[in-house]
This record gives C-alpha cells, sequence and structure tokens, in this order.
C-alpha cells in the first residue's frame, strides 16, 4: 500500500496465526515428551527417558518464546515494514530494529538461512544495531547473524503481506534511488 510516496507493507495476521499455531503444536508436544519420557524411550542414546525429557524441555522453552513473540506480532497494530525517503522502518520480527536511514545501508543482498528467503540488510554500523535491542535473546541472534552472515540484520516476508520477491524489489528500488 503506498502512502504519500512511501511503501507500508502490514503485518498478516493471518500468516502469524499459522506460525502462532505451529509453535504451540510443538509446544504441547515438548509437553508431552515432558510428562511421557518413559513411553517414548528406546535403547540408543537419542531415546534414552533422559534426552527426550531434555528435547521436550528445549521444545517448551524455544517454540514458547516463538508463540509469546508472534503473539505480540499478532496484537500489534503498527505497519510489518515502511519504505520511504528517510529509510526502512522495520517491524516484522522479534529482532526488529526500527529504522534503518538509507545513510547506514550499504547494501541490500537476497540470502537464504535455513532454507528461508531473506533480505539481508549490510550496515556500516552494524554494533549499534544490535546494541539497540533491549532484549538478551534478541541482541545474541543479532550477534550470530553478524558474526555467522556478515550482517545483524536480515527482513523476511515470513510475517508480512507480501511475497518475498515483491518485498526485495520494493526495497531494492527505494535503495538503489535513495540518496545517501
Amino acid at each position: 500500500m503506498i502512502k504519500e510516496d512511501q511503501i507500508e507493507i502490514p503485518l498478516s495476521k493471518n500468516k502469524l496465526a499459522l506460525l502462532l499455531t505451529g509453535s504451540l503444536a510443538f509446544v504441547s508436544g515438548g509437553i508431552w515428551f515432558v510428562i511421557n519420557p518413559k513411553s517414548l524411550s528406546g535403547q540408543s542414546f537419542y531415546r534414552s527417558p533422559e534426552f527426550i525429557f531434555a528435547a521436550g524441555v528445549a521444545s517448551i522453552l524455544f517454540f514458547g518464546l516463538c508463540a509469546i513473540l508472534i503473539f505480540k506480532k499478532i496484537i500489534d497494530n503498527k505497519p510489518g515494514i515502511v519504505v520511504n525517503d528517510f529509510g526502512i522502518n522495520d517491524n516484522s520480527s522479534g529482532t526488529s530494529v526500527g529504522l534503518i536511514p538509507w545513510k547506514d545501508i550499504l547494501a541490500v543482498r537476497k540470502t537464504v538461512v535455513v532454507n528461508q528467503n531473506m533480505i539481508m540488510i549490510v550496515v556500516s554500523n552494524p554494533e549499534e544495531y544490535i546494541n539497540k535491542q533491549g532484549g538478551l535473546i534478541a541482541k545474541k541472534a543479532m550477534q550470530m547473524n553478524y558474526k555467522s552472515f556478515g550482517s545483524p540484520i536480515f527482513i523476511s516476508a515470513n510475517s508480512l503481506k507480501c511475497n518475498f520477491n515483491q518485498l526485495y524489489e520494493d526495497i531494492m528500488t527505494r535503495f538503489q534511488n535513495a540518496e545517501r
């Protein structure tokens, strides 16, 4: 949706609801593992009751956190992405950084992370964006992204009312025409 020379892409409540359902299914599976580790165990180590219990706890913690973050996005009424003359305002995920001014952006690249199409935003001041994160988990995730891929900022279309190629084209068009 275009609003006075800006592109606004809302969060997709349907996509988020599907992601929430998946996260809650994994939490439920984790609870089942924690409650019934002996009935699920077998002869090898990875089928031991202790391993199954630990896998259940890990599933509950990880996917429980994901469910909380997804729920926060479901009730969030702000647009997921706004692209305008100032830059990219990212509100699309749990590690969103807010406004990324064009002057900070060195490159915009398509990449695949864990079989997921992503837009990597390479910035001149990555540590500033990492330090903007208030939460420890989001900060650690961004540090891992930076160390592994060379940028802390990745944007996905998973939670947006658009497809990946549309998102990439909208960002690239503005990036190529932006004043820096």
